[in-house]
């Protein structure tokens, strides 16, 4: 399929509407992607014809779901290059899927005064999970620091890691300032000391290639509302390895052998994670998204957003005072700015009323911005449905923020 920006925003209905009687220009990407159509017609066709709870039933319908929930995860499987289908565990989120390993992982490998390695732009999720975990058990959290264009300093990297060093967790790109870190070197790096790896992949599987076999991570994670797929769905990859010697996060219905009083024994993977009813239309629009975007061709998609970020970066810092913080050499289609000494909170306002959804804050990577000693950016994110009208659009709305605040 060749790349056709006409007929791919064709694809996605909430792009066509108004706000604030201007057309929406929806640049908030990194919090959550807007679906197409195929996506939409999915989860319709679901709760229409195929409701019906999944491993349970011997009735057609229960039957249908079932076999449609786990062609889903074949399809997943075979899009990252997991090795086996039951290294796929279906989840709410990247959140849930790192709390899980967290979870597990410290209830039978974290020891007191053991280390665990994380970085300095971590988002929320892949930073409080380990902290506490940290904190319960008088284990001890380490950060990798980054220099001031926003990007790992490797070589401070290889003096965290030693004997103590019993896990690594890492986001793949930075939701914050859009660096693209290198995983791959970082796992080399770890595995040398044979420490398991976790990727936070909820911002690299919209923009990259993911071969988790390639990268030989331990664990990679990602939401689908992340990648043009219903909230509520996300997947966490593990490698059988680890899989088969972590304990359950979750008790309850399907992830048991048998129950007794006296004793419950738990079932195969990937069951064993999947405790409870799953949220099973929200995981065959994620299969749908992702078929979409094989569609397209994922590099085709990376190709078209690097150019979009080139001439947002080249325009934007055309204005006056504007100020892009994280500035990679390796960056996904992500901008943070300030301009000026305006709060971001203001400009966003501003910005949204010229039509234009960007993202204010902290975006959840408080420890990030608070190394720039900044109270947060103005985030513009970009899909593969954006265009670089949208990005004139961008820096029209920046303009008249800057006009009527500074």
């Amino acid at each position: 399929m060749t790349f056709d920006i006409n007929k791919i925003q064709k694809d996605f209905p909430a792009l066509h509407q108004e706000i604030y009687k201007k057309p929406l220009v929806y640049l908030d990407n990194a919090a959550t992607t807007q679906k197409p159509q195929a996506v939409i017609d999915r989860i319709i066709k679901y709760n229409t014809y195929e409701n019906s709870n999944i491993h349970r039933g011997v009735h057609y319908l229960s039957q249908e779901a079932t076999n449609a929930f786990e062609q889903a995860r074949i399809f997943i499987k075979e899009y990252i290059n997991a090795a086996e289908s039951h290294e796929i565990i279906f989840t709410k989120g990247t959140t849930e899927s790192i709390n899980i390993i967290a979870s597990s992982f410290g209830k039978k490998f974290l020891n007191k005064d053991d280390e665990i390695i994380i970085s300095t732009m971590e988002h929320h999720s892949n930073l409080v999970p380990w902290q506490q975990l940290c904190i319960e058990n008088e284990a001890h959290l380490k950060v990798i620091p980054i220099n001031e264009k926003g990007e790992l300093l490797i070589d401070e990297f290889k003096k965290l890691l030693n004997e103590k060093t019993k896990f690594v967790a890492l986001t793949h790109i930075s939701n914050a300032l859009g660096t693209i870190n290198p995983v791959k070197k970082i796992i080399e790096m770890a595995h040398k000391f044979d420490v398991p790896v976790l990727i936070d992949g909820a911002q690299g599987i919209p923009h990259l290639k993911i071969d988790v076999q390639n990268l030989d991570c331990d664990f990679y994670c990602f939401s689908g509302h992340k990648v043009f797929a219903p909230m509520g769905s996300g997947v966490l990859y593990g490698k059988e390895k680890w899989l088969e010697k972590l304990p359950p996060f979750q008790f309850g219905g399907e992830m048991v052998e048998n129950v007794t009083f006296e004793k419950t024994t738990f079932n195969e993977l990937p069951f064993k994670f999947e405790a409870g009813t799953p949220n099973v239309e929200s995981i065959l629009g994620l299969e749908t998204a992702l078929k979409y975007i094989s569609e397209i061709g994922i590099k085709n998609i990376a190709d078209y957003e690097n150019d979009l970020l080139n001439y947002a970066t080249k325009e934007l810092i055309k204005i006056e005072g504007l100020r892009i913080i994280g500035t990679a050499e390796k960056k996904a289609s992500v901008i943070s700015f300030l301009i000026g000494n305006i709060h971001p909170y203001d400009a966003g306002t501003i910005i949204d009323r010229m039509g234009v959804a960007v993202r204010t804050g902290h975006h959840c990577a408080q420890p990030v911005l608070d190394w720039f000693n900044i109270p947060g950016t103005v985030r513009a994110s970009f899909a593969f449905y954006n265009t670089k009208e949208d990005v004139d659009k961008l820096v029209e709305a920046v303009l008249q923020a800057k006009k009527m605040l500074e």
